[in-house]
């Protein structure tokens, strides 16, 4: 079975009650909503990485305001019929941005179609990753240690 381990950092920005977020195809194609980030380059420091993904995916620049956690995820996957399976192990760092400067705009040939602000309110109502309730339970609950446990409150 092939390996595959893969880092990467995105960030929670949140103002006047709104969340910003992407919007990416699952693999069966339908859209879902994502945290605005992505994998780090070889090389690549995550609070460049970060930065970088946000532009690419909003057209904002952000400071980081603070490390919120890290999230780590492992499954088996088979990424194409006939090809051997993959043991995918993603370690994501997430941390809290501040938009400072650009305009909203939507990423052209990337990873996500569309990038906008939704309600906080509105966001268990959406079709979203797994990775958005986990990063805003980082927000709002701030644990020390810096992760939650999957499966607590039934959003991780």
């Amino acid at each position: 079975m092939r390996r595959k381990l893969r880092v990467a950092a995105y960030a929670v920005c949140v103002r006047d009650g709104q969340i910003l977020l992407a919007r990416s195809p699952a693999p069966d194609g339908t859209p879902e909503w994502v945290l605005p980030g992505g994998g780090m380059e070889h090389g690549e420091d995550p609070y460049d990485t970060v930065h970088r993904e946000l532009m690419e995916e909003t057209g904002y620049r952000i400071e980081v305001t603070g490390l919120l956690g890290v999230d780590s995820s492992r499954h088996v996957l088979r990424r194409r019929p006939l090809r051997p399976l993959t043991d995918h192990h993603g370690v994501r760092i997430i941390y809290e941005g501040r938009v400072t400067g650009g305009e909203l705009r939507y990423e052209v040939n990337g990873s996500t179609d569309l990038a906008a602000w939704q309600d906080l309110e509105a966001v268990p109502g959406l079709a979203r990753v797994r990775l958005v309730d986990i990063a805003l339970r980082l927000w709002r609950e701030r644990p020390a240690e810096g992760r939650v446990v999957p499966g607590a409150d039934g959003a991780g």
